[in-house]
């Protein structure tokens, strides 16, 4: 929310803002960096940090400009953390011939801060000079960053506006508790089954037509329903039918054609994997999602990204030359832009890039001891840091940073790398090192450069200024690279008895995934085929005119209930918006605003509930129905819960159908 002409500037980046927005910070960074090693996955902190921040000064007093600031910062804390526990105990989980990389975390504490450091600073400053092209410049929809800003102007606007908001959060706060496994669960989130294929043979033969053997094939659809989420769904709705369905696309390719394709092609899998004949379809299905549907994705992303980005190229040079010429402008004739378009120097951000590189040239030479394999590394760093930060902001743009590809994005930077340190010959540990090395800090950059943007755009929607966001952002990240990797040496050394990061209790998955690719692609074991395979899918994707083959490409890499559940947000919209198309267009705009609202809640709910369940789960409460009953769930669970499910579906329906079709013109 622009000032009114002649007011002078509101409070913005105040001191108890920023000290607010770094406390936050740090409990978000803690938080997640148990929940990521041991799910696998964080919580975006970007509403609930909003949420709190409106509680928090509206107790102190303060401006909706003080609450961005504290926002921006306090977003930090996950997004640092997530590129930290993807990677980092990748370093101590790979081993070659019997040695590990990395002996612990803490005698390797600072080089540790340092990559954390270097990618979140690199990730700022990248994204800083693609602000305009994603957030000013295009029509992306932002709905994680659309929700966050109406859940603040609603906290400080009267009217009905907060009444829907706050409405919707509490009941998707409800939704989440009765659905989480850490709450009161009386639903099932999804349901998940394997329709079998009649058994098939198949009567093989030579070009002569002559018979050479006939093979008995199987397999089937490993199918699940969509989650009962109202985040998902939320986003679904604010996105709209369009890209939601782009996206659900890649899912149903992925899960309703390659993996039965590659289930009944390969009747001999269940052989191989000790597993029985007729059992554990699930487990194939999953692991071949995993470990052959996946690669394929990346090489698709790999494309994709490269098409995204060539799309922006105009946008882009013209963003740099405009900050260049901007700055010039300033410093010689005194004028400078307007104060919510006005950006730390680019001339800054050059020099601090330069800085950087040249220290993380010196970490990669203690890594690998050769000079050479140092300087390329840094300088695939750079180049792959930059593009798939732009990438990654696209992404959030278009679905959100709680959906943004991370791992996938950090899979294709450890790829570029393993590829050019093997063209330079560098193999073992020193070029295992170069290459986790290299996806860690562009893991950090992605991360950071993601949660940034949507940052940004929530601030150009409040009337925010960029460069105190920035700035903010640059204070936090160099606060939680000091601190972060103390809760993560902590949780290793507590879980020893279980074998640390990377055994039971904390089995971390994505550095494990890390592990596993660096040591296979650098010992010449990685399945090279399935990236080309991907990357020629993402070509004929370009070549038939496909609207997002890297949003297809995501679908794919996604689990089916999460992107099935924003498919059924976007169809939800989709009736909204035909159901009142017959409206007056003062009518169809208060339905699009109360639907926006109600979405905006349902994200931010969830999100919120999300990070109090896992506060109780941290403090010793591991669900709330085993502390009230003393089971671990309770007994019509099992028959009831999925078809109690629909009742939760319905009732999402009619929130976001219902209530937005309820508006009426104004009197």
């Amino acid at each position: 929310m622009p000032k009114k002409q002649g007011l002078p500037d509101p409070p913005e980046m105040t001191v108890r803002a920023v000290l607010v927005g770094l406390f936050l910070a740090l409990v978000f960074g803690a938080a997640n960096a148990y929940l990521g090693m041991k799910a696998g996955q964080t919580i975006a902190a970007t509403i609930p940090a909003a949420v709190i921040a409106i509680a928090v000064f509206r107790v102190m007093g303060g401006g909706i400009l003080e609450q961005n600031i504290a926002r921006t910062a306090a977003s930090v804390g996950e997004a640092l953390v997530a590129g930290a526990i993807f990677t980092i105990p990748a370093f101590m989980m790979v081993e070659l011939e019997g040695h590990k990389l990395w002996a612990d975390l803490r005698q390797h504490y600072w080089q540790s801060v340092f990559i954390l450091l270097v990618g979140g600073l690199i990730g700022v400053f990248f994204i800083i000079v693609l602000r305009r092209p994603l957030c000013v410049e295009t029509d992306l929809p932002f709905p994680e960053s659309v929700a966050c800003a109406e859940v603040v102007k609603s906290g400080e606007e009267g009217g009905d506006a907060p009444k829907f908001v706050f409405g919707a959060m509490g009941f998707a706060g409800l939704m989440q508790i009765l659905t989480s496994y850490k709450g009161l669960q009386i639903f099932r989130a999804n349901l998940e089954g394997f329709l079998a294929f009649p058994r098939s043979v198949v009567q093989h033969f030579d070009f002569d037509k002559k018979a050479i053997g006939d093979v008995v094939h199987g397999g089937g659809i490993y199918w699940a329903t969509p989650g009962l989420s109202p985040a998902l769904m939320g986003i679904g709705y604010i996105i709209g039918p369009r890209v939601s369905a782009i996206n659900a696309s890649g899912g149903v390719l992925a899960w309703w054609v390659l993996i039965p394709l590659l289930l009944f092609f390969d009747p001999d899998l269940p052989r191989r994997l000790n597993i029985a004949p007729g059992a554990g379809w699930d487990v194939m299905a999953n692991s071949v999602w995993y470990n052959i549907v996946r690669p394929i994705a990346v090489g698709a992303m790999l494309v994709g990204a490269c098409n995204t980005l060539f799309s922006m190229r105009n946008s882009i040079a013209q963003s740099i030359k405009g900050a260049f010429g901007a700055s010039a402008r300033a410093a010689h004739e005194g004028q400078q832009r307007a104060r919510t378009d006005r950006d730390i120097p680019i001339q800054w951000l050059v020099s601090g890039v330069g800085v950087l590189v040249v220290a993380v040239t010196i970490i990669y030479y203690m890594f690998t001891g050769s000079w050479t394999s140092a300087i390329i590394a840094a300088a695939i760093m750079g180049v792959a840091g930059f593009l798939l930060s732009a990438v990654g902001g696209y992404l959030v743009g278009l679905v959100g940073s709680s959906n943004q590809p991370l791992s996938g994005l950090t899979l294709s930077a450890l790829v570029l790398s393993a590829l050019v340190m093997l063209a330079i010959g560098a193999k073992g540990m020193s070029g295992v090192a170069a290459v986790l090395g290299v996806a860690s800090v562009v893991a950090c950059a992605c991360s950071v450069s993601g949660s940034l943007i949507q940052d940004l755009k929530a601030g150009q929607l409040l009337g925010g200024t960029p460069w105190k966001m920035q700035v903010v952002e640059i204070m936090a990240v160099i606060v939680l690279s000091l601190f972060l990797m103390l809760p993560i040496v902590a949780l290793h050394e507590a879980n020893l008895a279980t074998g640390g990061i990377g055994g039971r209790a904390l089995p971390a998955p994505q550095a494990g995934l890390m592990a596993q690719l660096a040591r296979g692609i650098v010992g010449g074991q990685m399945a090279w085929g399935l990236i080309g395979i991907g990357a020629a899918f993402g070509i004929a994707l370009i070549m038939c005119g496909a609207s997002s083959p890297m949003l297809i490409a995501v679908g794919m890499y996604l689990p089916f209930d999460t992107v099935s559940a924003i498919f059924v947000g976007g169809v939800i919209k989709w009736v909204v918006d035909r159901m009142a198309a017959s409206r007056t267009p003062e009518v169809r705009a208060r339905v699009e605003e109360r639907g926006t609202l109600l979405a905006s809640g349902l994200i931010a709910g969830e999100a919120i509930m999300g990070i109090i369940l896992a506060v109780t789960f941290l403090s010793g409460i591991s669900s709330f129905t085993k502390l009230l009953t003393g089971s671990v769930q309770f007994a019509f669970f099992p028959a009831w819960g999925g078809w109690l499910s629909l009742a939760g579906f319905a009732a999402i329906a009619w929130v976001l159908i219902r209530i937005p079709l309820g508006a009426k013109e104004r009197v």
